[in-house]
């Protein structure tokens, strides 16, 4: 009876270990704050990821503070985003804006800025609000940001809503229209 126990108990508690290592691994987030633009100084990179076509809800700008120790970089292949270095503020945030507007149901710009661990602005992000009546919701973005190294690497991609949905299936590249 002890030895059933043993085989039962010595994998059980190897797997919890296994499951707490993997869980105290897992990459920390950063967070964003909405802020006012009055709050972009200095120099950028400017990212502008998206717009590849007519009707691309993924798309977003990111303005990545110059001098410090991070550089901002989607999780996409290069030829989904295009960089510009050197850019004051208030031109960054005048591109940002103009890039992410492009798209007919745009409705307006969200100004957040990015934090890393220890609460500093490391960069900011200007990602569409789009009219709530047309997708059921105005901010369709699901934007999440990790530090690996000296990069923020920036995951994005639709939120389930827009991207579950079926009418909306036939507007990506690849689609079927339903008929």
């Amino acid at each position: 009876m002890q030895i059933t126990e043993k085989a039962v108990v010595i994998p059980f508690v190897v797997f919890l270990f296994l499951i707490t290592s993997v869980v105290l691994v897992q990459a920390e987030y950063l967070k964003t704050e909405e802020v006012k633009a009055e709050e972009v100084t200095g120099a950028f990179t400017l990212v502008l990821y998206g717009a590849r076509y007519s009707n691309d809800l993924e798309t977003i700008a990111f303005l990545d503070k110059e001098g410090d120790e991070y550089e901002f970089e989607p999780y996409a292949p290069e030829f989904d985003y295009k960089v510009k270095k050197g850019v004051s503020g208030a031109d960054a945030l005048r591109e940002a804006r103009k890039f992410v507007s492009f798209h007919n149901a745009f409705w307006r710009s969200q100004l957040s800025k990015i934090l890393d661990k220890k609460g500093n602005t490391i960069g900011y992000e200007v990602r569409p609000l789009y009219l709530p009546f047309v997708y059921g919701g105005d901010d369709l973005l699901e934007v999440n940001y990790e530090i690996k190294g000296g990069k923020v690497i920036a995951y994005i991609r639709l939120t389930p809503q827009v991207f579950n949905n079926r009418f909306f299936s036939g507007d990506q590249p690849g689609g079927t229209s339903g008929h």
